[in-house]
C-alpha cells in the first residue's frame, strides 16, 4: 500500500494482492496503482546481480562456517530484492545508510564489495567495517555514508533520526560546517552535507516491538524529517511469528495514524514493485514532505543464522511455501520467461559472479589477521588527549570584571554558553532544557531552562534551532545525538535525572561508547551527556536520589567526569565539549547552589584536563580519596580530625572518574601510608571498590593498615531525612574512620 500525507488513500501494492484503495475510513475501493513503470531489461539484469552475488557471499560464508574458517555467519537471503531496490533508489555517497545485519544486498548495491564482506567474515585486519572487531555482516563505510551497525535491534533508527536533524541542521548553518583547527574535535570531523539528502534506515519486522522504534517514528514525524524507514517483514523474529510481535500480525496497520508520513506495503520479493515503492518514498523525502515508512514482505530462505536451524519450529510445507517466493529464483525464472536472458546468457554471467566471490573468499582467507597490539586502538580518540597537562590553564580575570563568587550552577550555564558562542556546531536538547518552546510565550514569561535553570537563557540567546526541548523518552535523546555526533555536529544533552538515565544505557553502552573502536576509527561520536545526580535533597527519595557511577565507569570508550566545586565544573565541562571523545558529565544536585566551591568566572577559555585530581587539603597521616559531595563532606571531617585528634588528613579529589588520577593517589598513600575511599553509592561493588583493590594489589608494601571505604548503606535512599541521612555517608562516618586508621 502507498499512502503519502495526512488523510490521504492508501494504495495496497503487493505482486500477490489487487491493487486497492483504503480511504482513511478503512473502506476499500478498486483503483489503479501509480507507478513509475516497469524496470528496464538492464535495469532487471542490474537488480539480478547484485542479488545473485549478494546469494553467492551467503553461501560462501556458509562453507567457510563449515570449514571453520570463520566464525558466524547471518544470511540476507529472501530479503535481496527489497534491498537492491532501496539502494537503487538512492544515491550512496550521497544519502546516508543505517542498516542491519540482513542488508547484504543493499550494501552490495551500494558500493561495497565482495572482498570487503568477506574480509569481515575471517576478522581479518584489512576488514574495511571493523578490522577484524564485529561479527560478518556489520557494515560500515565512511566512504559510502553507511553507518557502522551493532548487533542491538531498533537503537539505529534513532541515530538516523539524528543523522537526518544534523543534515538539515549544516544546510540551515553552513557555517558551522566548517574546519576549525582551533584545538578541538572539529579539527578531526570532516563535514560533507546536501539540501535534498535522505536517510534510509533498515529494520526486521521483530524489531518493530523496541521502544526506541516507536521513539525514532515520533520524532521523524514531529519533525518533518527526510528518514526512509524500511521493515524488512519475512514473518520471524528469530523463532517467533510476526503475530506474536506485532498485535493484528501487520506493523503497517498500527503505523497508518503518524503524520508527514508517506507509506508504502509491498511484496518485497518483487524487484519491481518494491523499487516503485522506493522511488517515491524517496521523491516524498527528497522534496521536504517528511519521513517514508515502506513495509516490505520477503521471504527468509535460510534459518535466522547458522548458528540456529529452523526446522525446529516452522512446518516443512511453510519453509516450502517461502521457497516458492525465493526472489533470486523468481527473477531468475522471468530473465528466462521474457527473454531477457538466454540461458547460456544467464549461465555466463553466474559464473563470472561465482568465480569473483571464490576468488575474493581466497584472498580474503589468506588476509593478515590484525595484530593484538593494535586492540586498545580507537577506543578513545587517536588525535585529542583530553589528560594532557596543556590543557590545564589558569583563570582570567578581565578589569571591572566581578570577582564575586558563582555557584556551580552558574558557572556550568557560563561554560554552556561560552561554547555555544564558540562552537556553532553546539546543540543542546533534553527534556525541558529550553526557555520555551513556544516562543511566543517567552513575550510574558521568563522561561524554564531545565528543571534546574542550567540552560536558563540559552534559548533566548542562540535560538530554537541550537537549544530544544526533547520528547519525555531518555533513549530518544542519546540515540538521535549519535546520529548528530557522526555527522560532525557536538550534541550537549542532559539526562534531566541520573535516577532515569536507565532507557538510555542500551544506547550509551552498545552505541556511544563503542562507535569508534567497533569501526575501527571509521566513525566517532563525542557526544556530552548532562546529568544531575546523587543525594543529600531531603527529601529526594528512591527516584531522585541515585548514584551509580560506577556502572558507566565501567564502559571503555566512555568519559566519565564528576566534579566538587564550581571552578572545576566550568573547566572540566568546557574540556568535555571541546573533546573528540563521549562524555558524562555528573553534576552532583546538592552541589549546585551551596556555599561550598563557589567561584569567579574564570574566563572563556578556562580548561581543567582529565584525569588530573586536586589535592584540597594536605596532610601527612591518612589519605582520603573521594569526589562529588564527598568532598566538603571529607574536608569537614579531616578539619574536626586536626582540631579534635591532631591528625593530618590529606584529601584528594578525583575530579574524573575515567580516567582516574592514579599517580596523585599513589603519591598520596607512600606519604601517609593509610587509605580511605570514599563514595556516596553503595559499598558494595561502588566505585571505590575498584580504587581500594588497585591500592592493596600495587601499594600493599606501603601501607600500614588495612584500606578502608566509606560509602552509602546497601539499600535505597529513603524520603524520611532520619533515613536518608542513616543511609548516605555523613562527615562523621569520615572522622570515625579517620581516627581509627590513624590507630593503626
Amino acid at each position: 500500500m502507498a499512502r503519502a500525507g495526512s488523510g490521504s488513500k492508501v494504495v495496497v501494492r503487493s505482486a500477490s494482492l489487487a491493487s486497492q484503495t483504503l480511504e482513511a475510513s478503512g473502506s476499500v475501493a478498486v483503483e489503479a496503482a501509480t507507478n513509475t513503470g516497469p524496470l528496464s531489461a538492464e535495469q532487471l539484469v542490474d537488480f539480478y546481480r547484485v542479488m545473485y552475488a549478494s546469494r553467492r557471499i551467503d553461501d560462501r560464508e556458509i562453507m567457510l562456517k563449515r570449514q571453520q574458517k570463520i566464525f558466524f555467519q547471518v544470511s540476507g537471503a529472501g530479503h535481496e530484492a527489497l534491498q537492491a531496490a532501496a539502494a537503487k533508489a538512492m544515491r550512496p555517497g550521497y544519502d546516508w545508510f543505517v542498516p542491519y545485519y540482513r542488508d547484504r544486498a543493499l550494501c552490495l548495491a551500494l558500493g561495497m564489495t565482495a572482498e570487503e564482506m568477506l574480509l569481515q567474515s575471517v576478522g581479518a585486519e584489512a576488514d574495511p567495517s571493523s578490522g577484524g572487531r564485529q561479527m560478518p555482516s556489520h557494515w560500515s563505510s565512511p566512504k559510502l555514508n553507511i553507518v557502522s551497525t551493532s548487533s542491538s535491534t531498533a537503537t539505529q533508527v534513532l541515530h538516523a533520526v539524528g543523522i537526518a536533524e544534523a543534515g538539515r541542521y549544516f544546510t540551515r548553518f553552513p557555517e558551522a560546517a566548517q574546519r576549525s583547527d582551533g584545538g578541538d574535535y572539529r579539527a578531526f570531523h570532516d563535514v560533507h552535507f546536501h539540501n535534498d539528502e535522505v536517510v534510509l534506515t533498515c529494520i526486521g519486522e521483530g524489531s518493530t516491538s523496541q521502544g526506541e522504534f516507536w521513539e525514532a517514528l515520533n520524532s521523524a514525524s514531529n519533525l518533518k524529517l527526510p528518514v526512509v524507514f524500511l521493515i524488512e517483514d519475512n514473518g520471524y523474529a528469530i523463532s517467533v511469528p510476526v503475530e506474536v510481535n506485532t498485535p493484528g500480525g501487520n506493523i503497517s496497520r498500527l503505523v497508518a495514524n503518524f503524520p508527514n508520513f508517506y507509506f508504502a506495503e509491498v511484496d518485497g520479493t518483487d524487484p519491481e514493485a518494491s523499487y516503485q515503492a522506493f522511488v517515491a518514498a524517496v521523491a516524498h523525502c527528497r522534496a521536504g514532505n517528511g519521513p517514508a515508512f515502506v513495509h516490505g514482505h520477503c521471504v527468509r530462505v535460510y534459518s535466522h543464522s547458522f548458528s540456529e536451524d529452523d526446522k525446529h519450529y516452522r512446518l516443512k510445507a511453510e519453509r516450502e511455501a517461502d521457497a516458492m517466493q525465493d526472489p533470486l529464483h523468481k527473477l531468475q525464472m522471468r530473465l528466462l520467461r521474457e527473454g531477457i536472458l538466454s540461458p547460456g546468457e544467464l549461465n555466463a554471467l553466474e559464473q563470472q559472479i561465482d568465480e569473483e566471490v571464490a576468488a575474493a573468499a581466497l584472498r580474503a582467507v589468506a588476509a593478515p589477521l590484525p595484530p593484538v597490539s593494535g586492540i586498545t586502538r580507537h577506543i578513545y580518540s587517536e588525535d585529542f588527549d583530553p589528560t594532557r597537562a596543556e590543557l590545564a590553564t589558569q583563570p582570567s580575570h578581565t578589569e571591572g570584571a566581578s570577582t564575586q563568587g558563582r555557584t556551580m550552577a552558574d558557572l556550568i550555564n557560563a561554560s554552556l554558553r561560552d561554547e555555544m558562542r564558540r562552537d556553532p556546531r553546539i546543540v543542546v536538547y533534553g527534556e525541558d532544557v529550553a526557555d520555551a518552546t513556544r516562543e511566543d510565550a517567552l513575550k510574558e514569561v521568563k522561561g524554564k531552562g531545565g528543571v534546574f535553570q542550567l540552560t536558563a537563557g540559552l534559548q533566548a540567546e542562540f535560538g530554537s534551532a541550537r537549544v530544544f526541548n526533547s520528547p519525555l523518552a531518555e533513549a530518544n535523546i542519546v540515540g538521535r545525538a549519535v546520529g548528530y555526533a557522526v555527522r560532525g555536529l557536538k550534541p550537549v544533552v542532559e539526562i534531566q535525572f541520573f535516577d532515569y538515565i536507565w532507557p538510555a544505557v542500551h544506547q550509551i553502552r552498545n552505541e556511544l561508547a563503542l562507535m569508534r573502536w567497533r569501526s575501527n576509527g571509521g566513525f566517532r561520536a563525542p557526544v556530552v551527556i548532562r546529568v544531575p545526580i546523587g543525594g543529600y535533597l531531603t527529601g529526594g527519595s528512591i527516584y531522585h536520589s541515585q548514584s551509580g557511577e560506577s556502572i558507566f565507569t565501567h564502559i571503555p570508550g566512555l568519559r566519565v567526569v564528576f566534579p566538587s566545586n564550581a571552578l572545576d565544573a566550568n573547566g572540566l565541562l568546557r574540556t568535555a565539549i571541546r573533546s573528540d571523545d563521549p562524555v558524562l558529565f555528573l553534576e552532583h544536585k546538592r552541589l549546585y547552589r551551596e556555599p561550598y566551591g563557589r567561584a569567579p568566572y574564570p574566563g572563556p577559555d578556562f580548561m581543567v584536563p582529565f584525569g588530573k585530581a586536586a589535592i584540597t587539603r594536605s596532610g601527612t597521616d591518612v589519605t582520603v580519596i573521594t569526589y562529588g559531595a564527598l568532598v566538603p563532606r571529607a574536608l569537614q571531617a579531616a578539619q574536626r580530625a586536626e582540631r579534635e585528634h591532631g591528625i593530618q588528613t590529606e584529601v584528594i579529589d578525583l575530579r574524573t572518574l575515567s580516567p582516574y588520577d592514579w599517580e596523585t593517589i599513589a603519591a598520596s598513600v607512600k606519604k601517609t601510608n593509610r587509605v580511605i575511599v570514599a563514595y556516596e553509592d553503595t559499598r558494595s561493588w561502588g566505585y571505590g571498590a575498584e580504587i581500594a583493590a588497585r591500592i592493596a594489589d600495587e601499594l600493599f608494601e606501603d601501607l600500614d593498615a588495612p584500606v578502608k571505604r566509606i560509602a552509602a548503606m546497601d539499600s535505597f535512599v529513603a524520603y524520611q531525612p532520619v533515613l536518608e541521612d542513616a543511609i548516605l555517608p555523613q562527615p562523621e562516618d569520615i572522622l570515625q574512620a579517620v581516627v581509627e586508621l590513624r590507630r593503626f
